[in-house]
């Protein structure tokens, strides 16, 4: 059974996500999906005899409408994806595709040609993604490799996002606001009221042009996102909850257009237009859109706050061979990424720094404070021979570290995974909650359009009663 992590963009509500999970629960090879709305993760296992993650995601962008990128797929203990830049030509893929297959330790390499990617499956006691970044630069000159970094946790992409919903909302305001005010304060004010009565054309008045004017913008500039939503979710056969603010905002903006145009184009008819109605309601739910995304900029933070624990570098101390130990002679150091740390190496900590990776003391004795694992403030003693944890301050004496865990091994890595699964975890309510959205929605869509009718069937008898 192979497992994969995807990033879907598109779902905005929980008959979104039921949506997707019942869809690829039909699919052949699918076992399991959980899909966590808040994070915007899918946590998928299948079968690979029978689908693949490309297959996955390609029926997720193109048979479902969402947007599905790749974070992470099998067992990622054992596995490492590279991002593969310069390289122009199929051949060249499979060129490192064979050199990597040639290396010890390495069990399998999968390659996706369209984003250039390479996925390899190796063992940690006898290789690393060091040696796979600089086996993939010697064969081109061009040839440049680097870990994959799908941006899993959002950060850049969710401060974009929740900067354009405020603006959105805003913008709304700035529009919503004056309709308010000319529907529901002004009319009720004298002076106001005999201005906003003036006619235009026949019965059209200045109030009602105003209206009109104000809140075509939040109908159909600051409510595109609605718009496109709801024709993504009918085109492909579903509806979310972007179809049910279409409509409804729809209704009463067409409706207003109705009476506003009969107005102009009559010289004895009246009505009442809900320009305000439209208005109001995108705004509020522009609003809500834009406090969802705050919230899910505050899910996603605690795992950027247990990712930020571990330092981004580390020194790797290059030993003379017959030294069996840290101790031998420093033939030379580099500064590497911390994700480059293969196990086995030795690592220089220095004093004030953090410990890079899970690992022994095979040289040196500091006191390192543990507080983030174990809670205890008082720092510990640490001499040759003892573990340490990634992500721990180092506050005295220099050390040299061999890496033991490295990677998704580490204990640090470990509780980033534990905080995921239960964000992507359901309460029971949940479920049953997301089970009654998923026919609530399709229900109000079916329904909404008859009832409505009957409200402005009304509504017209109401304004005209020779009507009757």
């Amino acid at each position: 059974m192979t497992v994969c992590r995807l990033r879907i963009k598109g779902m905005t509500c929980t008959s979104c996500s039921t949506s997707i999970e019942t869809s690829l629960n039909k699919v052949l090879g699918v076992k399991k999906v959980q899909i966590s709305l808040a994070t915007e993760e899918a946590l998928i296992q299948y079968d690979a005899k029978f689908i693949n993650y490309k297959q996955i995601i390609d029926k997720i962008d193109h048979d479902l409408g969402f947007m599905a990128s790749l974070i992470s797929v099998g067992e990622e203990r054992n596995k490492v994806i590279l991002k593969v830049d310069g390289v122009h030509t199929i051949q060249g893929m499979h060129m490192i595709k064979m050199s990597l297959e040639a290396l010890p330790g390495v069990d399998l390499v999968e390659l996706d040609v369209e984003i250039e990617n390479v996925i390899i499956s190796y063992d940690p006691d006898q290789t690393g993604p060091r040696y796979f970044i600089e086996i993939i630069e010697s064969i081109g000159s061009n040839y440049q490799a680097s870990l994959y970094n799908p941006n899993g946790h959002g950060g850049a992409d969710r401060a974009k996002e929740i900067a354009r919903y405020k603006n959105h909302f805003l913008w709304s305001c700035t529009f919503t606001i004056p309709v308010f005010l000319l529907s529901m304060v002004f009319m009720y004010i004298h002076v106001l009221h005999d201005v906003l009565e003036i006619r235009v054309v026949n019965m059209l008045t200045v109030g009602q042009l105003l209206r009109w004017i104000l809140a075509t913008p939040v109908q159909f500039v600051f409510g595109r996102k609605f718009y496109i939503g709801a024709y993504n979710a009918l085109s492909h056969g579903s509806a979310n909850m972007d179809v049910l603010v279409t409509m409804g905002t729809n209704a009463a903006y067409f409706y207003s257009v109705y009476i506003v145009l009969h107005a102009a184009t009559s010289p004895g008819f009246t009505g009442n237009d809900f320009f305000e109605t439209s208005a109001m309601l995108i705004s509020f739910i522009l609003l809500g859109k834009y406090l969802e995304v705050l919230a899910k900029g505050k899910t996603s933070e605690a795992i950027s706050q247990l990712l930020e624990l571990a330092p981004e570098t580390a020194i790797l101390l290059d030993i003379e061979k017959s030294s069996n130990s840290g101790g031998g002679t420093v033939l030379s150091e580099k500064e590497i990424s911390t994700q480059l740390i293969q196990r086995n190496d030795i690592i220089k900590v220095l004093p004030g720094s953090k410990v890079p990776t899970d690992g022994i003391i095979v040289w040196g004795h500091s006191h390192v404070n543990e507080s983030m694992i174990t809670g205890e403030s008082k720092p510990v003693q640490k001499k040759q021979g003892d573990e340490v944890i990634g992500g721990t301050m180092n506050e005295s004496g220099v050390l040299h570290v061999k890496a033991t865990r490295v990677g998704a091994e580490t204990a640090l890595a470990q509780i980033v995974r534990l905080v995921e699964a239960a964000q992507m975890a359901k309460a029971p309510v949940q479920k049953l909650a997301d089970a009654i959205s998923r026919y609530f929605v399709p229900f109000v869509s079916v329904s909404f359009p008859g009832k409505e009718f009957d409200k402005l069937q009304f509504l017209k008898i109401k304004t005209n009663p020779h009507l009757l």
